[in-house]
């Protein structure tokens, strides 16, 4: 997965942050939130390759409705699992301005071992359910 850092314009969905051609652009002059990158690598990682390369900066677009209210779900697995392996506090990631303010909620239910959407993180060959959150993959084939 690319990333690079360009400005990213001021209307852009996350502050300095901006997905285009399949990769991360990231603005550190607007950036907000760091962990929000890595919520957005979910989105690209937990998409097939084919349809990676070619997203732009609205996901919606490329996805069905269903479609991109599963992969919602498992970017947020993915970024907590990214966030482990890192060895971040979830909390970057899962910051109090962002996720319509339960940032604390997937926190805590997170750190308890309930992980809502799970079994689709497994269907997509990222993980298992005794490994999570190590994950096998970092990229959906």
């Amino acid at each position: 997965m690319s990333v690079r850092e360009a400005p990213v314009p001021a209307d852009s969905f996350l502050p300095g942050l901006r997905i285009e051609s399949g990769g991360l652009v990231v603005d550190r002059q607007r950036l907000l939130y760091p962990g929000d990158i890595l919520h957005e690598a979910g989105h690209l990682a937990v998409v097939p390759a084919a349809v990676r390369a070619g997203l732009g900066p609205n996901i919606a677009h490329y996805r069905t409705p269903d479609e991109a209210q599963g992969d919602e779900i498992v970017a947020q697995l993915w970024s907590y699992a990214a966030a482990v392996a890192l060895d971040l506090s979830p909390a970057v990631v899962f910051h109090a301005d962002g996720y319509h303010g339960h940032g604390q909620w997937f926190t805590e239910t997170y750190q308890r071992g309930q992980y809502p959407g799970l079994p689709l993180l497994v269907w997509m060959g990222l993980t298992t359910t005794e490994e999570f959150p190590r994950l096998t993959r970092w990229l959906r084939e």
